[in-house]
């Protein structure tokens, strides 16, 4: 599967999640699905990143970047998360099911990023060669 299609189905996803964050008895005491620690900053995070990927997915190149920048910040987050254990900078909530879906985030989106047929940012010409 292409970087693209990973990355728009991925910018749904994470709409689709920002989205139901927001709706009574799918979060249940903040928790999305009784599972995933949430909070409206947390929704609106979750949205603004699915609307970054969604808008970065119509090229290779633009999909690739968007995972490569994805992939770091999430891995920060990551990181803050499993010492920090309550909180990302005290900004939104989070519990140990949110810091294992952020690793596994990570490493999904830096191996789409990094990984696979390197792209270039202009297609290359592909007239006569003489």
């Amino acid at each position: 599967m292409s970087a693209q299609k990973i990355t728009k189905l991925f910018g749904i996803v994470l709409v689709l999640i920002g989205v139901l964050g927001f709706v009574p008895g799918i979060t249940v005491s903040g928790h999305l699905l009784g599972i995933f620690e949430v909070d409206p900053i947390h929704n609106v995070i979750h949205l603004l990143s699915g609307i970054a990927a969604l808008s970065m997915c119509g090229t290779e190149f633009g999909a690739r970047k968007f995972f490569r920048i994805f992939g770091i910040v999430y891995g920060l987050v990551t990181v803050i998360g499993f010492m920090n254990g309550a909180t990302i900078f005290g900004i939104f909530g989070v519990n140990m099911a949110d810091n294992l879906l952020h690793l596994v985030i990570t490493v999904v989106s830096l191996a789409v990023g990094f990984g696979g047929k390197k792209s270039s940012p202009m297609p290359m010409n592909s007239g006569p060669q003489m």
